[in-house]
């Protein structure tokens, strides 16, 4: 007996110690294959009156933005505000695309409504997606014509390593952006909207009766400490964007991809205690050019969108590798922003009116041809600048997959294409470009950022392969 339960207790361990070994080489391999990119951290510290740079590490790598989006849809609603397209008061629908956003979220049922300033203090303090897509669907008519929208403004800006493709961060794998970037476009909010600043310095604010508490924690934490943004996601680590004016130095830091919210916070008061004093006293002027457009942008857009001739293709065409080369997919699959516990200590606001109206059937984002006349207003005046990177400039290269005499039709294609394709398209960015023949308007569909011929026909071959018709055309 005794050696029979030997016996049986020397298998099971062997077993055991078998599955073990098993176990740890899974975890070795599952560690291995999560997104390079997204890896390790990156950081940088700006001097937001000179614009030295105090510190960086690897300022330039790419990383997913999460909720740092955020910024971004802010920065194109102040400037609506600024201009007097929209006012704090004017309501936001939340349509049934806006109200499915994943948390963390302000809730608003389809159809119903909150005003401007309510949709911004939801999302500096609670970073609630449904708010920000709610936002970018009243500006751009919809989120993805939005998000085409904020990559053309980044690109006005000089942030020239940054695509968006939704107005409130949550996982897209063609969204990306980098710390230096993000600084600038911290720096950007400040410079130009100063009016409007203010509202990320704020800790919390009343909707009805429910105090909704901010993500923050450096906010009366470190003296000086006056915004911006947090964001988190698994695939981007925990993001976070400060603003800090002590005296006559300001600075902007940044830290993203860290491992914990707290870890992150600790890096960014390091940054701060050691390169705010390094910060100059002088200077002031502005630091990021303010994101002008034409007086008369359906001209500008004219220019920089419509070639010289209708659908022209290339007389030459370039020795092409047998297999394009395409960026490796990778696939974020998180919420927004982790939970926070709530503020021990209130914080005093003023209270701020919720509207709400009476349900609509099915609210659904509108097609960009019924766009309201802010969204026309709007979408006008950001259009002078195309929203892929190289497509305003001369030497810039797109590759054309469609055209059709109705612009929700090449959208469509555009996005059908995108999911074909993801690898191939990666660092490209789609749009629709408006021509004329016989009287009739129609939409071209594009995809642009391609800096050389060669480089387009790669991608084009590449798509190809996959049974989509193309071609590559010089802007």
């Amino acid at each position: 007996m005794r050696q029979a339960l030997s016996g049986i207790f020397s298998k099971t361990a062997s077993s055991f110690k078998t599955i073990m070994v098993v176990a740890l080489a899974i975890s070795f391999v599952v560690a291995g294959a999560a997104p390079s990119f997204a890896a390790k951290s990156a950081a940088i510290v700006i001097d937001a009156k000179t614009g030295k740079v105090l510190y960086s590490s690897d300022a330039d790598g790419r990383r997913y933005p999460a909720s740092l989006t955020k910024m971004m849809t802010l920065y194109l609603t102040f400037e609506a505000l600024e201009k007097g397209r929209i006012g704090k008061n004017s309501p936001v629908v939340f349509s049934a695309n806006a109200a499915a956003q994943a948390p963390t979220k302000l809730g608003v049922k389809a159809g119903g409504s909150v005003t401007v300033e309510t949709a911004i203090l939801s999302i500096v303090t609670k970073s609630a997606n449904d708010s920000a897509s709610a936002l970018g669907e009243l500006l751009g008519g919809n989120e993805a014509n939005f998000a085409r929208m904020m990559t053309a403004k980044a690109r006005q800006l000089g942030m020239n390593g940054t695509v968006f493709r939704n107005a409130n961060g949550l996982p897209n794998p063609g969204q990306f952006t980098t710390a230096r970037d993000m600084a600038t476009l911290g720096i950007a909010l400040r410079e130009q909207f100063p009016q409007y600043y203010g509202y990320f310095s704020q800790r919390s604010f009343l909707y009805g009766r429910q105090r909704i508490n901010g993500h923050n924690r450096l906010l009366g934490r470190i003296k000086g400490v006056d915004g911006i943004k947090t964001g988190y996601t698994r695939a981007s680590g925990f993001n976070l964007v400060s603003s800090v004016a002590d005296g006559d130095r300001r600075i902007v830091g940044v830290v993203m991809g860290g491992v914990s919210g707290g870890s992150r916070d600790n890096e960014m008061a390091h940054l701060i205690t050691t390169y705010l004093p390094r910060a100059s006293t002088r200077g002031g002027g502005m630091l990021v050019a303010k994101a002008s457009t034409s007086d008369d942008p359906i001209k500008a857009l004219a220019k920089v969108l419509l070639p010289k001739h209708d659908a022209p293709t290339p007389d030459d065409k370039p020795a092409i590798a047998q297999d394009a080369t395409a960026a490796d997919d990778t696939t974020a699959t998180d919420e927004d922003n982790a939970p926070v516990a709530e503020e021990t200590t209130p914080v005093p606001t003023r209270k701020v009116k919720t509207v709400t109206v009476a349900a609509a059937p099915e609210a659904a984002a509108p097609a960009e041809t019924e766009a309201t006349p802010v969204v026309a207003a709007y979408a006008e005046q950001t259009a002078a600048v195309d929203p892929v990177k190289t497509a305003s400039l001369p030497s810039g290269w797109a590759i054309q997959v469609a055209s059709s005499p109705k612009q929700s039709e090449a959208q469509a294609f555009l996005d059908k294409t995108t999911k074909q394709a993801p690898s191939v398209l990666a660092n490209a960015s789609g749009f629709t470009a408006a021509f004329e023949k016989g009287g009739t308007t129609y939409y071209r569909a594009r995809f642009g950022g391609f800096g050389s011929k060669d480089a387009a026909w790669k991608a084009c071959t590449a798509l190809k392969k996959k049974k989509i018709e193309c071609y590559a055309v010089q802007q």
